[in-house]
Order: structure tokens, then C-alpha cells, then sequence
């Protein structure tokens, strides 16, 4: 059933002759406009206790004391509007308060687009064209740093006392500074919790990867409350891996596989390529250490005189490569590559490609922080396979999760 009666929208429409979209813009201005000095009106009266031509009910020193202009922006572009005054002065309208210039929905519009990549430029235009005014560059600044406490606090909030496992990566961006434009990493945490739900802990803007940088993240997160992280799944970081051990000494590490054979690849040959990629996977696709070990043995035999630095490589990390062996398939599946925090980067990637160059860091955290809102928003449920898997790292890490496991 329609809201508006179907004789009534006939009216409507011929007594505002509407033609094209634009008229009936200009028609809910005025229905807009004229309903606001009525409910304007009707909180005088409430305010007075009668009504404009009731005096017989008037039990009140104060009347009514003609109108005040006023200019608003509005969904609908500026409307005039005559504010109702009071003798006294007492009356404070609700529905447009008396210092409000803007009763529009700007500022969430706004956010909205920046949040989806716009552009300042194509933020002002689009505000131009649906509110008729110009959004200065300083306008849009303002209006988004009012996120920024929300930020701060989502950064410092506290965190779950146990993490099952933890992803950390990077995504890089060009960054305005000192008049320079410097390429800056986003360092982010992913973590997924005893009840099989993945959560964004922190995103960290930074310059350069370092024991040091890393240790600083890692107390942080340590210091809102995480007190034990089983596994963490990081993609050959530096300067990661001591700072883990530092922070939490029994955290298992495991070296994201897919970005070892990209690394390992990008040594080969092209018409070598297939062949060595496909004996690669006897290794990482084997039963157990054991039968990887072997798989390595014969592939270095075949390989490691062509290719030693390809090779090395997985010698070099193999403790950290193998890490995943020892657990069964479903858990392998989560911890042997980045993806999960890669698939949260491809997020980000869509609604930052716009930006070449981001004029600060606090400008980059802002669209980070509204784009990982909008993705996180869709994690409310657990994991695939998370009861099997939760089984599992029971039975492997028994002692340090039993008390947080109902």
C-alpha cells in the first residue's frame, strides 16, 4: 500500500505540472520546507501550551513573537525557512536548533564517499551537484576528522585474551612528507579468536620494517590485553620474527607458502617454469615433514645447481615453512598462506586505488579505518570447519587454552 494516496500523488503532480526528476526535487523541497515550519509552529505551541489562534487557552506570560529568517541546507538543496519566536526567548526549537545552518544528512555523505575511494575532487562535485553548494578540500578534511577519535579509540580498545591465529602483512602506499612523496607500509593485524571469528587488531603506518618497529606493534596489542597468541602466519616479515619471540616466546610461526614460491619463481626460467613449480608442490603438498624433506632432497638434486638461490631459500626458512605439517588438513588449509589478511588488503585496494598520493598519514588511516569498518561489518560467523579445527588446537595447545574453551 502506497504512503501516499494515489489521488493525492495526482494532485501533487498536477499542481506542480512535474515533468522530469528535477521537478519533483523541487516539489519535496517545498513539501520538505513547509513541513518543517509546521512541526516549527507546533513546538511553539507546545512550548506556549495553545495553539496560534487559540488565546482563550493561554495561561502564560509569554506570546509569540513574530519569526526570525533563516537559511538551512538541506537534502534538497537550501531552503528558507521563518523560525517562530517567543517574547521571553525560552523557545529552543528542536527540529532545527537555533545555531544549525545544515540540517542534511552531509556529513554522512560525505564519510559514505570517502569511505568508497572518492576523490576529494569528485567528493566536491557530487556535493555541488546534490546540495547546490561548494564543499571546499578544508570542508571535507573537517567533516572526515571527526572520525578520528573514533579511530584512536578502535586502536586502543581492548582485545580478546587468546588468539588462535594471527595474520600479519603489509600494504604500500605513496605518502606526502616533509614535501616529499615516500612509500609507506600499512602494517595489519589480522587475528581469529577461540570462537572462529576474525577481527582486524590494529593497523599500523610506518616507513621501515624492523625488529624494533614490530616489537613496538606487538607490545601494543600485548598491552590491550592479548596474553597468548598459538600460531602466527606472516609472510617472511622483517624483523618479525624476533620481535615475536620477544613478546610471545611460544607462538608457533609459519611462513606464508604461497609467498615462498613467488619468491622462489622469480628466479626461474620461463621455459623451466611449469616443470618447477609442479615439482615445488610435492614439497608443500606432502603427507608429512618427513616425506617434504625427502621431496626437498630430490628437488634440490634436480634443481640446485641450476637454481641455488631458489633453492636456498627454502632451506634457509625450512623451520618456519613446515611448521603447518604437523597439524591435520583443516588447520593447514587456514595457517599455510597470508590469504585471509590478503583478501582484506584486495578490500582496501578497491576504495584506495583512486588516491595515488595521500597528502599525510592521517589521511591514509582515515580511509583505511572507514574501508576495514564496511568489511569487517560482514565477519560475524565463524570460520569453515572452526568446531573441528577449535578440536585440534585443543589437543595441541591443551594447557595454555583450556580455561578460555566453554
Amino acid at each position: 500500500m502506497p504512503i501516499i494516496p494515489k489521488d493525492q500523488l495526482r494532485a501533487l503532480i498536477k499542481e506542480y505540472k512535474l515533468k522530469d526528476a528535477k521537478d519533483i526535487q523541487e516539489m519535496l523541497k517545498d513539501i520538505f520546507g513547509d513541513t518543517l515550519k509546521e512541526m516549527l509552529e507546533a513546538e511553539l505551541d507546545h512550548e506556549l501550551g495553545y495553539s496560534k489562534y487559540d488565546y482563550k487557552s493561554k495561561e502564560t506570560e509569554n506570546s509569540r513573537n513574530g519569526y526570525s529568517k533563516k537559511k538551512v541546507k538541506s537534502d534538497y538543496g537550501e531552503i528558507n525557512l521563518k523560525i517562530p519566536r517567543d517574547r521571553e526567548g525560552e523557545f529552543e526549537p528542536v527540529v532545527v536548533k537555533k545555531n544549525q545552518r545544515d540540517i542534511s544528512s552531509i556529513e554522512d555523505q560525505v564519510l559514505s564517499m570517502y569511505a568508497r575511494g572518492m576523490t576529494t575532487r569528485d567528493i566536491e562535485s557530487h556535493i555541488e551537484n546534490l546540495y547546490g553548494f561548494e564543499a571546499s578540500p578544508e570542508l571535507i578534511s573537517r567533516i572526515t576528522d571527526k572520525i578520528l577519535p573514533l579511530i584512536n579509540d578502535w586502536q586502543n580498545r581492548s582485545l580478546k585474551e587468546v588468539y588462535a591465529i594471527v595474520f600479519m602483512d603489509a600494504i604500500h602506499y605513496k605518502v606526502r612528507q616533509d614535501g616529499r612523496i615516500i612509500s609507506k607500509a600499512a602494517y595489519t593485524i589480522l587475528g581469529i579468536d577461540l570462537d572462529g571469528v576474525k577481527d582486524i587488531l590494529g593497523i599500523y603506518i610506518g616507513e621501515n620494517e624492523s625488529a624494533k618497529f614490530w616489537l613496538s606493534v606487538i607490545n601494543e596489542i600485548k598491552n590491550r590485553g592479548v596474553k597468548d597468541i598459538l600460531i602466527a602466519s606472516v609472510d617472511g616479515l622483517s624483523g618479525f620474527n624476533e620481535a615475536i619471540k620477544a613478546a610471545y616466546p611460544d607462538t608457533e610461526i609459519q611462513r606464508c607458502i604461497i609467498h615462498q614460491i613467488r619468491n622462489s619463481t622469480k628466479f626461474i626460467s620461463y621455459k623451466d617454469l611449469k616443470a618447477f613449480t609442479k615439482d615445488l608442490k610435492e614439497i608443500y603438498k606432502a603427507a608429512s615433514e618427513e616425506a617434504a624433506l625427502v621431496a626437498l632432497d630430490k628437488f634440490d638434486d634436480k634443481w640446485g645447481k641450476k637454481y641455488p638461490l631458489a633453492i636456498k631459500s627454502w632451506k634457509t626458512n625450512w623451520a618456519e615453512l613446515a611448521t603447518f605439517f604437523k597439524y591435520p588438513d583443516e588447520l593447514r588449509k587456514v595457517i599455510y598462506t597470508t590469504n585471509a589478511v590478503e583478501n582484506y588488503h584486495r578490500s582496501l585496494r578497491k576504495v584506495t586505488k583512486a588516491k595515488s598520493v595521500f597528502p599525510n598519514d592521517s589521511s591514509l588511516m582515515k580511509i583505511l579505518y572507514l574501508a576495514t569498518m564496511e568489511v569487517t561489518k560482514k565477519w560475524t560467523g565463524r570460520m569453515k570447519d572452526w568446531s573441528v579445527i577449535l578440536s585440534q588446537l585443543n589437543i595441541y595447545f591443551k594447557e595454555r587454552i583450556e580455561s578460555y574453551v566453554v
